[in-house]
């Protein structure tokens, strides 16, 4: 099964056009797609309706998107309501079909100098040949370790709550539907805004023993750059074109223990063009 996590930017590349078929092509023969900075009515690229789009270019797979941001600003056409809303959010795409989904907004401040828009995970319950997992796209903040933090605290709680709470729908008997599968397994991929040996970062993993180093516990994610032999030290998986000593590696796949083993390789795809960041795929067994 191969996997692939890519921020788009808005369908835009660091060249400043948008283009929405190079996304595409940089995403196409995964099995299951995360995305994260997808939009509707944006003025940055143009107004495109990036889920649309997306979806006639990627036919094959069914498709969820999570608005994180909503937002009208009153247009009018004609004197009458445009419902021309701004949408900012996440999306997966999935060869195999996604039988439920919930959009999990992760918790924000009121900050005054910086914009801060609001941020989510996406979760989605695919229904693979190898057994239903759980798969989120996850956006967190970008400027400020504390809410990433609360976010982490917030996706952790919610993540691992999944088995008791019984995900978009329990007790489905009684409306006519199958009950749905409560899988342990989940793969967390997206734009973390944080870097490798972080506060953030630990929170996420866990804090390796002095000694005895890094553990695999059930009660944390595992990096799976720290699995099947990573990527090279140095790795960026995002360039800022105006300040180039930020660039850093930022994106990340993190998968339940029980799948650690499952994980073949991880990989970074630094010829993709689409957006400032670059696409991380990795393969499970």
């Amino acid at each position: 099964m191969k996997l692939v996590t890519y921020n788009t930017q808005y369908g835009i590349g660091r060249d400043g056009r948008y283009d929405l078929g190079r996304i595409a092509a940089s995403v196409a023969g995964a099995d299951i797609i995360a995305l994260q900075e997808v939009t509707r009515n944006f003025m940055r690229n143009n107004g495109a309706d990036m889920v649309a789009g997306l979806a006639e270019l990627l036919p094959d797979y069914f498709h969820i998107y999570g608005v994180a941001m909503d937002i009208d600003f009153g247009l009018l056409e004609n004197g009458k309501p445009a419902n021309k809303r701004l949408q900012f959010g996440n999306m997966v795409m999935s060869r195999w079909p996604i039988v439920a989904s919930r959009c999990l907004l992760l918790p924000r401040s009121l900050r005054l100098n910086r914009g801060n828009l609001q941020r989510a995970a996406l979760e989605a319950l695919v229904m693979a040949p190898s057994g239903p997992l759980r798969v989120y796209s996850v956006h967190l903040d970008h400027v400020n370790l504390e809410e990433r933090m609360a976010q982490i605290r917030h996706l952790k709680q919610r993540v691992y709550a999944y088995p008791m709470e019984g995900g978009a729908i329990s007790g489905a008997a009684e409306y006519g539907f199958p009950e749905l599968p409560c899988p342990e397994e989940f793969v967390l991929l997206g734009d973390f805004n944080m870097v490798s040996g972080s506060p953030e970062h630990l929170a996420m993993t866990g804090a390796p023993d002095a000694v005895e180093g890094a553990q695999i516990v059930a009660h944390h994610p595992v990096d799976a750059y720290a699995l099947a032999g990573g990527v090279p030290n140095g790795s960026v998986s995002w360039t800022d074109t105006t300040h180039p000593e930020k660039t850093r590696l930022i994106d990340y796949v993190f998968v339940q223990a029980n799948l650690s083993a499952k994980v073949r390789s991880v990989r970074i795809d630094a010829d993709a063009a689409g957006s400032d960041h670059q696409p991380v795929w990795v393969e499970l067994a």
